[in-house]
């Protein structure tokens, strides 16, 4: 890419997509073209094929996507699959009619196997089961990577898959129904501090800011009752978080800036044929091509609920549901590829959370 080049983010307002916009404008780029999904309807081929044509992008970063935690990908199944199979295939085929010079797709590592041998290699891919409540979602990224790697092989094209692990950042999605386990918690454990200290107009102003099915009119009462239903519970002065799972599975969590870097990074430095190139081909099979990104770090979930309620200062009690599901026990990707193509992460978790939690209070 050189700084005039005219590159489409699909999901620029998302937290990859502004994550990338953010490194691509630190870099000197400036050349870009957004669309908010009001006014291109991704899943839609006609529109998408009339943006391409008329836009001509050189460069495309699709993070464009249906995204949501354990509650979510397991409820809107459908939706989780179809709508994110029509974005990347409307995406990648336009861009392959558009003669766009390089595409890279994101995907997420759900797509391993529920029982993945840990570190997560890229050659786990399709060894095993997937697990259960994220399969649709899991399946349409699969489908994403093997479109990619399909369209190089038979058209020449130039499309990079990456995997990146879980992200946060500063545009996370803090909804209290659909939102990951990070922010999730972390705005969850918010709340549980602001009620301990009776701060009710701290409460309204963080259900006005973020979209909610209460008025901030309603009573004290009424937004005790209401918190209840995201596991905020008060008993007289104490409050307590009661948190999905066991808390037991592991999870790995990577700065959304620094996977962004590591995309732009991709852009810059590497094609197609460095993805065959690091990869492990057998039988002069090109397949698994996409890059795992991530630390190679992980972190229990229960640890991370108490690493969340230390940086936040809340003093209630955790208490978490068997009843309800874990998820995957353990998601730890092995990034050696991206480490051999020269890129590694900076920011630590302890670090991060502190940074998202003082732009998130103010």
């Amino acid at each position: 890419m050189n700084k005039d080049s005219k590159i489409y983010v699909a999901g620029h307002n998302g937290l990859v997509g502004s994550s990338i916009v953010k490194i691509l404008k630190s870099k000197g780029y400036h050349n870009f073209v957004f669309r908010h999904f009001t006014e291109l309807d991704l899943r839609n081929q006609k529109e998408t094929e009339e943006f391409f044509q008329e836009q001509k992008p050189d460069y495309v970063f699709l993070a464009a996507a249906k995204v949501g935690g354990i509650f979510a990908n397991n409820t809107y199944r459908a939706q989780f699959i179809y709508e994110n199979i029509m974005i990347q295939s409307n995406v990648i085929h336009s861009s392959y009619l558009n003669n766009v010079k390089k595409l890279l797709f994101l995907g997420s590592t759900c797509i391993y196997p529920k029982m993945a041998n840990q570190p997560m290699k890229e050659d786990e891919l399709l060894t095993n089961t997937l697990e259960y409540t994220n399969e649709p979602y899991a399946i349409a990224k699969i489908a994403g990577i093997k479109m990619c790697e399909s369209y190089n092989l038979q058209y020449g094209t130039n499309y990079i898959s990456v995997m990146p692990t879980n992200l946060y950042g500063y545009n996370d999605n803090f909804n209290l129904e659909n939102s990951h386990v990070l922010p999730a918690l972390l705005r969850k454990m918010h709340l549980c501090k602001c009620l301990e200290n009776d701060d009710f107009a701290a409460i309204r102003r963080d259900l006005d800011k973020y979209p909610s099915s209460i008025e901030t009119s309603a009573t004290d009462g009424e937004i005790v009752t209401y918190l209840e239903k995201f596991g905020i519970k008060k008993n007289g002065k104490n409050v307590e978080l009661h948190v999905w799972g066991t808390g037991s599975p592991f999870r790995e969590f990577l700065w959304a800036e620094d996977m962004a870097d590591a995309c732009v990074f991709l852009m810059e430095n590497a094609d197609f044929d460095d993805m065959v190139r690091v990869s492990n081909i057998e039988n002069n099979e090109i397949r698994n091509t996409h890059l795992n990104i991530g630390t190679g770090k992980e972190i229990r979930i229960k640890d991370l609920a108490y690493l969340v309620k230390e940086t936040i200062g809340f003093k209630g009690e955790i208490k978490f549901d068997p009843s309800k599901p874990d998820g995957t026990p353990r998601k730890l990707t092995d990034p050696s590829k991206l480490h051999a193509l020269g890129w590694h992460h900076n920011i630590e978790l302890p670090e991060g959370i502190k940074m998202v939690y003082n732009h998130y209070v103010k």
